[in-house]
């Protein structure tokens, strides 16, 4: 209900909701968001758990050190809510001078990936900046710099070319020039999603869908590994030695959970038998260890979480505003769709992160500073939506 009176209320002008003076701002402060908060410190100290459960074989293999993983975690996890209580108090309109500046920072970081010395290619991909003492992936960080500046770019109204060819050019450069697929889809499905809560007609969303389907069906086409991807969706054991291993070990992983799960630490699927099981596939241990009726409540709290930032957005006293949350909603929900659905093989697997619960700092940063945009706007929410 509150995802369908948010969209609802796409069909009235854009200049249905005033922008507040500062007096009536702090008029309008409500009570941060409590059961946001709780929520997302609940998904990242589980995320802690399980990036420590499931990494100590590979971090003593690779490293020496079976804490390895836990210990950078941890600093990103200290760092995240350090941000995260800065912009739970930084008021979210003052976002507004800076979505631009931003967002070219963000696309110039995207770009520098390429740049010999600067960037580390990995795996045949160019995904990742190095830094002093860890890798910084910029695709996280546009994802949140373009929410904030599509929120801005439509608060007073729709601009369509403008729009498709920002976000034609962002993910071409993640899609094509980064080979990130599952993070080119999770940039236009989020993008698209604030353009349609901005009142976007609904009659283009055919044309859009069309154009998207070809586009996909042409990166895959042009990638051979993109083509194995799909095949082993179709038949994730035609090859389980060859191109549908990594699916095949998710599944028996989630298979071998059964009901109630192996029992915290019990998982046998994480010791070298499944690919980025600290990161995309960190799922499959979840559902290992906790069965299916663990991996349903933790998938009953994403789902309340998506719909408590809805209802942020719902509530918001300002286009901007509410642009803003639905966008920042619209990514974390998705992401965690694309990553749990690649799990369960309803969708070709994606190097796409699971928010919150995988390993990675620029991804648990970047989500968790969206947090602290959605517990500032929730203070400030309208009284009459309340």
């Amino acid at each position: 209900m509150i995802v369908k009176r948010l969209f609802a209320s796409r069909k009235l002008s854009p200049k249905r909701l005033p922008q507040p003076t500062t007096h009536q701002v702090f008029a309008q402060k409500q009570k941060v968001d409590l059961v946001l908060l709780g929520l997302v410190v609940f998904l990242s100290l589980f995320g802690l758990l399980m990036v420590y459960d499931a990494s100590q074989f590979e971090a003593f293999r690779d490293f020496g050190d079976k804490y390895y993983y836990i210990k950078q975690q941890v600093f990103w996890v200290v760092l995240g809510f350090g941000a995260l209580g800065f912009f739970s108090f930084f008021d979210y309109h003052r976002l507004q001078k800076l979505a631009i500046p931003f967002f070219l920072f963000s696309l110039l970081l995207l770009l520098m990936v390429f740049v010999p010395g600067l960037g580390v290619k990995a795996g045949g991909a160019h995904r990742w900046l190095r830094g002093p003492g860890f890798n910084i992936q910029p695709v996280e960080i546009i994802k949140l710099s373009s929410v904030i500046f599509f929120a801005s770019f439509f608060k007073k109204g729709i601009k369509s070319l403008p729009f498709i060819f920002l976000v034609g050019l962002v993910a071409g450069i993640i899609g094509l020039l980064q080979k990130d697929l599952g993070s080119a889809a999770v940039y236009v499905l989020t993008s698209f999603g604030i353009y349609l809560v901005a009142g976007a007609p609904l009659w283009q969303l055919g044309g859009f869908l069309v154009t998207g389907i070809v586009g996909f069906i042409s990166f895959v086409l042009i990638a051979p590994y993109r083509r194995q991807r799909i095949l082993a969706f179709l038949d994730p054991f035609t090859d389980p030695q060859g191109f549908s291993y990594h699916i095949s070990q998710v599944l028996i992983a989630l298979g071998s959970g059964g009901l109630f799960g192996l029992g915290i630490g019990q998982s046998r699927q994480k010791f070298a038998y499944i690919p980025e099981v600290t990161t995309d596939s960190i799922f499959s241990v979840i559902g290992e260890e906790f069965g299916f009726l663990g991996s349903l409540i933790l998938i009953g709290v994403i789902t309340y979480f998506i719909l408590r930032g809805f209802k942020i957005a719902e509530r918001a006293s300002d286009n901007f505003g509410k642009f803003l949350a639905a966008g920042l909603t619209i990514w974390l929900g998705v992401q965690a769709v694309i990553n749990l659905a690649a799990m369960v093989a309803l969708m070709p697997l994606t190097g796409v992160p699971l928010p919150f619960i995988s390993y990675g700092g620029s991804a648990l940063l970047a989500n968790l500073v969206a947090v602290g945009i959605l517990l500032n706007l929730s203070k400030q929410s309208d009284p009459a939506k309340t």
